[in-house]
């Protein structure tokens, strides 16, 4: 089972060899801007084969801005237009995917303008890597809080990818899901029914209660979620998981640690 981290730094294999993980989870340049990718040093075939020789896997997350749901076309366009900058820009690096939040609409604009807008941008965006669709903590209008809310989405954009589902996946972050109020204990199975996999698992405790709504990560020993929750999750998923906790003292690589201790190999 491959085991990594969330790094925001230079080089995240550095990071990710110093905390001993299996794989990297980074951005591509500024997660809360507009600007295309910016890849790490340059050359994307020389990061590449750097992490393939350290047998390291790499995720990339784009970026917050994203919001391929929205009706506002100042928004929706460039979210668009961003989405397919980084998928290209993820493949050139041999990233195993690109993960990208679920979005929302806002007050006054129904869900089914968001699932249009979501179908739309599937079918017309290539993947060169597959897209993990992260479900998301709060909002009234998000697209990917609640499970029939990932249902209605999963519907959409699966009818959308056709032959090419494949290329479109589901990242399950465990805080997130806690936050919206879904039950850690069966969420994998209720996720799997609705999308059949889950390709990535975002391994976060939270600081917060069951159903806040609230997205602050904790570390895995430290916040609300019963660690053997967390366990639980990363287990049934059966796919790779990443933590996106605080680094404070080491407690990131602490949070590496006590998974591989604590998962089977």
């Amino acid at each position: 089972m491959r085991i990594g981290a969330h790094f925001h730094v230079e080089n995240p294999l550095d990071e990710a060899i110093a905390c001993g993980a299996d794989a990297a989870q980074f951005f591509l340049g500024d997660p809360q801007g507009w600007k295309g990718p910016v890849i790490p040093g340059g050359d994307p075939s020389a990061i590449r084969d750097a992490f393939a020789a350290a047998d390291v896997d790499i995720y990339i997350h784009a970026p917050y801005v994203i919001n391929v749901a929205t009706a506002n076309n100042r928004i929706r366009i460039p979210s668009r237009k961003l989405l397919d900058q980084q998928l290209k820009a993820a493949a050139s690096v041999g990233a195993k995917g690109l993960i990208v939040h679920g979005g929302h609409v806002t007050a006054g604009t129904s869900a089914e303008a968001g699932l249009e807008n979501w179908r739309k941008a599937v079918e017309r965006i290539e993947r060169p890597v597959p897209m993990l669709i992260e479900n998301t903590a709060g909002g009234d209008g998000a697209m990917a809080r609640s499970l029939d809310a990932i249902g209605r989405l999963w519907d959409a954009v699966a009818d959308a990818a056709g032959d090419d589902g494949e290329d479109v996946g589901f990242c399950l972050d465990t805080c997130h899901a806690n936050s919206a109020g879904i039950d850690l204990a069966d969420v994998v199975d209720r996720v799997k029914a609705i999308t059949g996999r889950i390709d990535l698992v975002h391994c976060n405790n939270s600081r917060d209660e069951f159903g806040s709504g609230r997205d602050r990560h904790a570390n895995i020993t430290t916040g609300t979620i019963d660690p053997a929750l967390l366990l639980g999750v990363v287990r049934a998923a059966g796919a790779p998981a990443i933590c996106e906790t605080p680094d404070e003292n080491g407690s990131l690589a602490a949070d590496i640690s006590w998974l591989k201790q604590n998962l089977p190999g």
